[in-house]
């Protein structure tokens, strides 16, 4: 196999970059830093190495040695229960969870970033096999790494989500109450009962209005687990005036069933409208939350 190194050695150094240009630590800490980046560093390693010897192992006849890609398939699966697992029990401790959708979200991002870099050291081996029949060894591992590099792009491109901010509109919305009934822009989400409590709504509270630029926007926004990211994302980013025995605070969101349009209320410890507007558009739109009517022939009937 050692003939075949300068196959391996550039497929995996690739690969090595591919995993590193997805990991991203940042407002969410996760994975958190430094454990969780070094396990998922490791499991890059991994990946690409399995990626980089997979050609030199079939073009020696050691059919054994691919098999070890049916074991990393399963072993990608394991690490995808392992988030699941960890998140949901990490979860229990944030004043507001980011509930389930978004847990199943993170956890099949993970499995799929080592597919990706297993693939990445793969396409890498396999243009460097080939191009070596008609150039000098050099150039074909240039350009090898170059495809490497494009493959790398392309599939962050692939990867890449959408945000709220893309398919919806997001306005600033009035917060009132009729009694003790809390409203905003007119349309009631819940019963304050205490004085104290709607005093520090009216003071501290921030609202907008989400308006779904379609209706495949509308069905998704509708997603419970879509309005539990948003809520999430918002309040670890602005902060939020609450604790365990302050239910009322907790950051709400609610449904206008006419126009599809989403209402959300948080009493923050940073009540910047703008700041709020920003943190909801970039939520990021659940894989398991898209929905998509408008390509079915049932959908687009309606929606004429």
């Amino acid at each position: 196999m050692f003939e075949y190194s300068y196959i391996i050695v550039p497929s995996i150094l690739l690969g090595i970059i591919s995993r590193i240009s997805m990991l991203k630590v940042d407002y969410r800490q996760y994975p958190s830093y430094p454990q969780g980046v070094f396990s998922h560093f490791t499991l890059g390693i991994v990946s690409s190495s399995l990626g980089a010897v997979a050609l030199p192992a079939l073009l020696e006849r050691e059919f054994s040695a691919v098999t070890f890609l049916a074991l990393a398939a399963q072993q990608f699966r394991d690490v995808r229960n392992l988030e699941r697992q960890s998140l949901e029990n990490i979860d229990k401790t944030e004043l507001v969870e980011r509930g389930t959708a978004y847990i199943e979200d993170i956890a099949k991002a993970f499995e799929a970033r080592n597919y990706m870099t297993m693939l990445t050291s793969l396409i890498v081996s396999i243009v460097i096999f080939l191009l070596n029949k008609f150039l000098i060894r050099f150039y074909s591992i240039l350009i090898g790494s170059i495809i490497g590099i494009l493959t790398i792009v392309l599939f962050h491109k692939a990867i890449s989500r959408e945000t709220v901010g893309e398919i919806a509109d997001i306005y600033p919305a009035n917060i009132s109450f009729e009694g003790s009934i809390l409203t905003v822009n007119n349309l009631g989400i819940t019963n304050i009962g205490f004085k104290k409590s709607r005093e520090i709504f009216l003071e501290k509270a921030t609202a907008v209005e989400i308006v779904p630029k379609d209706e495949n926007a509308i069905v998704t926004l509708s997603n419970l687990g879509q309005r539990k990211a948003i809520e999430h994302n918002v309040s670890v980013q602005l902060g939020i005036r609450k604790d365990l025995d302050e239910p009322d605070f907790s950051p709400m969101t609610t449904r206008d069933p006419d126009t599809g349009n989403l209402v959300f209320v948080i009493v923050s410890m940073e009540p910047d409208i703008e700041c709020l507007i920003t943190a909801v558009k970039r939520t990021i739109v659940l894989e398991s939350a898209k929905r998509k009517p408008l390509s079915s022939y049932a959908g687009r009937k309606a929606a004429d």
